[in-house]
C-alpha cells in the first residue's frame, strides 16, 4: 500500500553485521551508520518530499523487553538529523501483540501484520516515510502504511535499511 520503497542495501553478508550489531548488542553507534546509508539511498533515488515526516515502526512490548530500545526509532532519530526532517514518534501504537514476523513465512506474515498498528492522532494530509530497519516480505511496512492511509495520509513512502533478498524468505505453505 505505500507508494514507494526506500532501501539502502540487500540484507546480506557483511552488511547485516551492522544491523545485527544494533539490534542484538545494542550498539547504538550504528544507528548513525545505518542512518547515513539509507540517507544517501534516497537522496540517490530522488529524495522525500520537504514536508516529510518520518515514523519509526513501533516495535512489540516483548522486543522492547528484550532489547531495551527500539532500533526502528534509533535509525529514525538518526535519519531526521542527516536529511533535516522531523521524527513523529509516538504517531503509531500496536494494536496488540504478535508473533515475531521472522519466525513467519511469506502468507504467515501478511496475516500476522493485518490491523496490527493504528494512528494517535490526526495526520490529514501528511507526507509520511515509515523507518524500519530490515524488509522482508514488506508486510509490517504495508501494515503500517494502511492504517496511515486510512488515517488521511497524503502518501506514504517505506524506508528500510535493508531488504532480505527473495529466496531467503519465500516459503511455501
Amino acid at each position: 500500500m505505500f507508494t514507494q520503497a526506500m532501501i539502502a542495501f540487500d540484507y546480506a553478508e557483511p552488511a547485516d553485521l551492522l544491523i545485527l550489531q544494533l539490534k542484538q548488542r545494542g550498539q547504538y553507534a550504528r544507528a548513525g551508520l545505518l542512518a547515513r546509508l539509507l540517507a544517501e539511498s534516497i537522496r540517490h533515488q530522488g529524495g522525500l518530499p520537504a514536508d516529510t515526516r518520518l515514523v519509526p515502526v513501533p516495535a512489540s512490548t516483548a522486543s522492547l523487553a528484550r532489547r531495551g530500545f527500539n532500533p526502528a526509532n534509533e535509525i529514525a532519530r538518526a535519519l531526521g538529523r542527516e536529511l533535516g526532517l522531523p521524527v513523529a514518534r509516538g504517531l503509531l501504537t500496536r494494536t496488540r501483540e504478535a508473533p515475531a514476523q521472522h519466525s513467519l513465512g511469506r502468507q504467515a506474515r501478511s496475516r500476522n501484520a493485518q490491523a496490527l498498528f493504528r494512528t494517535t492522532g490526526a495526520i490529514d494530509g501528511w507526507h509520511l516515510a515509515v523507518v524500519d530497519d530490515v524488509m522482508t516480505t514488506g508486510a509490517t511496512l504495508d501494515a503500517v502504511s494502511r492504517a496511515l492511509l486510512g488515517a488521511g495520509a497524503a502518501s506514504v513512502t517505506a524506508l528500510a535499511v535493508a531488504r532480505t533478498p527473495f529466496p531467503a524468505w519465500h516459503a511455501v505453505e
